[in-house]
């Protein structure tokens, strides 16, 4: 459809061949992860005469980036801003570095990101707020505190203001490191700025305090999303269900998940896989089983994640009963139970305490779904 309407575009009178009109479309394709009408297009503009920039590249950068397959797509970026260096009017800018750095943050590609960073710092372009954000979240998704901390240290001595951004990325990477202490500090901080805490700061807040067991400050958190005018969204209440689990107040983390049934308010699969995981974790398969068929005659559809969850626990319990009931529900859900499923049921047959008879059961009655649902793949 867009390669009809570029060759419209090419036959009109006002059409001419410009980086902007080629960047844009590039940039278009990208996004919607057509990175070979991306590729054709830049094919396209080289071969009408027009130049690429800067601009065109940083484009064709990220349009690859939006590939499904990661490390073929980052490798594709690194050659396009090797290629840029070599080429006067295409040098990286910093909008460049930004677009990778943040690729490879993702990633996880620490030793990257830091030549990148090096690099950069050789070259004459200056980094900004971004470039500093985007080495901090690498550093912070890999539990380098230290080196997150220099590049804070450079980020203000280069007279650059933290953001939201940063004041989000420090506030989670010391609560995923249980360092409450820094955390709360850099809250203050970002509260004498003039900046504003966001919802995900608060549910980040919330999830940390959960996993290390300290309620009252995780309960602190969530009255504060109130007083600052701020409405939780799903991913709060399942943040506070899951704190509630791990603290073994089971009944409290029901009470969440009730009041949100009760007011309407919006509900998500994984807000009720929360609350399954809650029961399950605490050792109550039964009320798990009572709270699925309440949900589902409730029109709160599963999904493969709450069968996962479920049939794990069932099967780690050796209740036979609900595994069976379970695996035909997901019969006629039509998931099809994959060999990882059925490895990590497996799993969790061999971490059960009761006898082998219940396993037994349970693993046939998986067998007989797979090889159903084998055959009806086969008369289709």
């Amino acid at each position: 459809m867009l390669n009809q309407v570029f060759r419209w575009m090419q036959k009109q009178r006002w059409y001419v061949a410009d980086n902007g009109v080629y960047s844009k479309l590039i940039s278009v394709m990208g996004k919607k992860g057509q990175i070979r009408m991306a590729m054709w297009l830049f094919s396209e503009m080289r071969n009408s005469g027009c130049r690429p920039n800067t601009s065109v590249y940083n484009s064709l950068i990220s349009a690859h980036l939006h590939s499904r397959d990661k490390s073929k797509a980052l490798a594709k970026a690194l050659g396009y801003f090797e290629k840029m260096k070599g080429i006067e009017r295409c040098k990286p800018s910093i909008v460049t570095y930004n677009i990778l750095l943040r690729a490879f943050a993702q990633a996880h590609k620490v030793d990257q990101v830091n030549a990148l960073f090096k690099d950069l710092e050789e070259s004459i372009v200056s980094p900004d707020i971004y470039t500093y954000n985007g080495v901090m979240d690498a550093y912070g998704k890999n539990r380098m505190i230290r080196e997150m901390e220099s590049v804070l240290s450079q980020m203000k001595s280069n007279q650059i203001k933290p953001d939201g951004i940063t004041f989000n990325l420090l506030i989670d990477s010391y609560g995923r490191r249980q360092a409450f202490e820094k955390m709360e500090q850099v809250y203050k901080s970002l509260l004498r700025s003039r900046e504003k805490p966001t919802l995900p700061i608060f549910n980040s807040m919330i999830t940390n305090y959960g996993k290390a067991r300290v309620k009252d400050k995780a309960e602190a958190v969530f009255k504060k999303i109130y007083e600052m005018g701020y409405k939780p969204s799903y991913v709060t209440y399942e943040s506070l269900i899951t704190t509630y689990a791990l603290c073994d107040c089971v009944s409290k983390a029901r009470e969440i998940f009730d009041e949100m049934m009760d007011l309407k308010k919006e509900m998500h699969v994984s807000t009720l896989n929360a609350m399954l995981d809650a029961y399950c974790m605490n050792g109550l398969p039964a009320e798990a089983d009572q709270l699925f068929e309440y949900a589902h005659k409730n029109g709160l559809l599963p999904d493969a994640p709450t069968y996962k969850l479920l049939y794990k626990a069932y099967t780690k319990a050796n209740m036979k009963e609900l595994v069976q009931k379970l695996l035909k529900y997901m019969d006629n859900s039509g998931i099809v139970p994959n060999k990882k499923f059925f490895l990590e049921a497996l799993g969790a047959f061999g971490s059960s305490r009761a006898g082998s008879e219940s396993s037994r059961g349970a693993t046939g009655a998986t067998t007989q779904l797979i090889d159903k649902q084998k055959h009806s793949a086969k008369a289709t």
